[in-house]
């Protein structure tokens, strides 16, 4: 106040009520100015009650009741128990008052009508497979084995074991003299290779058909059988690239685009069981011994083929079928056009206690928990908008749909997508994130409770497990991540608690199977939920979004070593990767140090509001820079320059799947020159998409 009257030029005209109102003035300011202080503090307070009593809500009888309700049935998508489960999580989201909706989708699924493999001996007996699992009857309303989208069609040949069906597998083969043209294929599930490559792969050689088997170590599941599908690529087959919207565009199901995602030959799972009956009778060339050493059933060590015949029939049928994705909205109160999405999908095999609804009980008791906050009087800043997808099993069909027809707003409002699948296989935390994420889920997991380690917390675990942080990357293509991350570029999130279980896609994966195996006293589910809850909290209610890109710069610093070990003494320069990841690297630390100072700016007004949200969307938007208009050549749905599927599941590189299909592709038979030049191209595609993610991170023009 003395400051502001010696600032003033005198002057016996100035009034009292100018005094008066001068001072007045004052008071306003120092009391805005203390009540804007006064809001920081108790934002920060509030914002800590909410996370506290988010983390105390927690019950594991109530996520141990969802998923009993979820499991009563197997619930196959486009059945009418999988409608039942949707109605199921509808009903739910409503009874919490959250606004909820169901997008429906009329897509092309898969469905086995018959099925059947008999074994011919030389002496002329016969013997019948058996291809459903023991204690199983159809009176149960499980599906048969059968793999998703396989032609129907027969086949009648000798049997020769396969291995992994990888390009490796073949030579081997080959080297000990076995013609595997006009047999039957025994191949065992694993090698990195999805099921359609397996497939894909035998036809290439002539292989009639294919029966492929799972190892386990459990012998009480030995006669399980795991279900899947052998179509290639994501999405509903008849609207690649499109919502399969009812009364939309549909392609006709002999169009050559459609029929390219089919193999062209047969195949059929087959218990361990069933594949030991074989494996033993085999005769010819004996078995390398690594791949005797690594097996876990009983084989005779031979490779075949024969001498017995099989006789393989499958028939199924492909029909149009309805799919309900179901979503429930908390509408954000200061920024409703920015989306934190939780998703995860409901469709499952059989009973699908673990794959997926341990995931889909957890998202219901993020919602409950969430509806307990707004109660208590939170609302977040951005919307949150919890998923439930259906048809992954065919193919990540329900969010590749919706993907794809909501694209713009997606590309242009999504702050992150974080997706749980197999919430609960067993013991150990298991997170693969892109890279941004890294610092985030590290705080996170040090306030979460690990279930398997009294006194611990799930940092301490997960630390002590893996000598340090262990983080996976996403370039595989097995949940419903993929349309988000590979095609929209939004950040992304997959949580799993265990690392594998022996009843994957099988009739013992029960709720049975959960509480006398998985997670008796569900206790890591309330670890996941936990986790998953505190992620999607964080994001939507941090003024400024908790992204560093630091890890990403430093990440992609340690491919291009890898890749410079890989291609040492070839011609070919990484030296536009390495200029754009150093570029990538200042963009980072400039951004850390702006986030820095914005959050110590405590000021409530719209000028510094508005640089907040000019910094969210430029952390936002970084991730769509690694997107390139023409995605992975040969496989141009995919767009993710530094994350996605490799044409070859064999190949050494899990990231920069560009590089990877070049450097696969070289070995076809390109020239030299050919093969560098391929290489040095998709190269400079990558340094281009980097450079794009350091431009929107700047937020700046060249």
């Amino acid at each position: 106040m003395l400051q502001l009257c010696s600032n003033l030029h005198f002057s016996n005209k100035i009034s009292k009520r100018t005094w008066t109102f001068l001072f007045i003035l004052f008071i306003l300011a120092f009391f805005t100015t203390l009540h804007h202080h006064q809001n920081a503090a108790a934002t920060h307070k509030s914002s800590n009650f909410y996370l506290d009593t988010f983390l105390s809500s927690a019950t594991n009888y109530t996520l141990a009741t969802y998923l009993r309700h979820l499991t009563l049935h197997p619930h196959l998508a486009g059945t009418t128990p999988s409608l039942h489960t949707a109605i199921y999580v509808k009903s739910h989201f409503q009874s919490l008052n959250l606004k909820t909706h169901v997008t429906n989708y009329t897509v092309l699924l898969s469905y086995p009508l018959f099925s059947s493999v008999t074994l011919h001996f030389p002496n002329g007996s016969v013997l019948a497979l058996t291809l459903s699992e023991p204690g199983f009857s159809s009176s149960t309303g499980i599906v048969k084995p059968y793999h998703a989208y396989s032609p129907s069609g027969s086949a009648y040949g000798k049997p020769c074991f396969l291995n992994y069906g990888r390009e490796k597998d073949y030579i081997t083969v080959s080297a000990h003299g076995v013609k595997v043209m006009g047999c039957i294929g025994i191949v065992r599930r694993g090698g990195g290779l999805s099921r359609n490559e397996v497939v894909e792969k035998a036809a290439v050689r002539g292989v009639k058909a294919v029966l492929m088997f799972t190892e386990g170590d459990d012998d009480q599941f030995a006669g399980g059988v795991e279900r899947g599908t052998v179509m290639g690529g994501l999405g509903d087959p008849l609207s690649p690239g499109w919502g399969g919207v009812e009364n939309g565009e549909k392609l006709k199901v002999d169009d050559p685009l459609v029929m390219q995602r089919f193999p062209s030959i047969h195949s059929l799972p087959i218990s361990m069981m069933s594949a030991e009956r074989i494996l033993t009778l085999l005769e010819g060339a004996e078995m390398p011994y690594e791949w005797r050493k690594s097996m876990k059933c009983s084989t005779s060590g031979r490779l075949g083929p024969g001498p017995i015949m099989l006789n393989f029939t499958y028939q199924g049928e492909r029909k149009i079928a309805t799919v309900h994705n179901v979503f429930a909205v908390v509408k954000g109160s200061e920024e409703p056009d920015r989306f934190v999405l939780l998703g995860n999908h409901r469709d499952a095999w059989t009973y699908g206690a673990v794959d997926p609804n341990s995931g889909t009980a957890a998202l219901l008791d993020i919602a409950r928990r969430y509806a307990l906050l707004m109660r208590l009087g939170w609302n977040p800043r951005r919307t949150i908008i919890f998923c439930s997808w259906d048809a992954e099993e065919f193919g990540m069909i329900g969010s590749t749909e919706w993907v794809e027809q909501n694209l713009l707003n997606l590309g242009s409002k999504s702050v992150a997508y974080l997706n749980v699948d197999c919430a609960v296989q067993g013991p150990g935390f298991f997170p693969s994130t892109t890279p941004q994420f890294d610092n985030l889920l590290t705080e996170i997991t040090k306030k979460v409770t690990d279930p398997d380690s009294e006194g611990m917390t799930v940092y301490e675990r997960w630390t002590a497990s893996n000598r340090g942080i262990k983080i996976q990357r996403l370039s595989g293509v097995d949940s419903d991540f993929s349309p988000f991350l590979h095609h929209a570029g939004v950040p992304s999130v997959d949580l799993y608690y265990g690392r594998d279980f022996p009843v994957y896609h099988t009739a013992f994966d029960s709720y049975n199977w959960m509480v006398n195996f998985g997670d008796p006293f569900f206790q890591r589910h309330v670890a996941v939920t936990a986790v998953w809850g505190l992620l999607a909290l964080r994001l939507a209610e941090d003024p400024i979004l908790p992204f560093n890109f630091l890890p990403y710069a430093t990440e992609l610093q340690d491919y291009t070593r890898i890749l410079s070990d890989l291609l040492e003494g070839s011609s070919i320069s990484l030296r536009p990767i390495t200029a754009a990841t150093q570029e990538l690297a200042a963009a980072a630390k400039e951004t850390l140090e702006e986030a820095k100072k914005l959050k110590e700016d405590e000021a409530m007004d719209q000028h510094t509001a508005l640089k907040r949200r000019i910094l969210n969307d430029r952390l936002m938007f970084a991730e769509r820079g690694f997107l390139d208009a023409e995605g992975l050549q040969g496989r141009p749905w995919f767009k993710h320059m530094v994350y996605g599927p490799r044409n070859d599941g064999e190949s050494e590189l899990d990231f920069f799947p560009g590089i990877a299909n070049a450097i696969s592709k070289s070995s076809g038979g390109l020239n030299s020159g050919e093969q560098n030049a391929a290489i040095q191209h998709e190269i400079w595609r990558i340094a281009r998409a980097i450079q794009r993610a350091a431009h929107a991170l700047k937020g700046e023009l060249t």
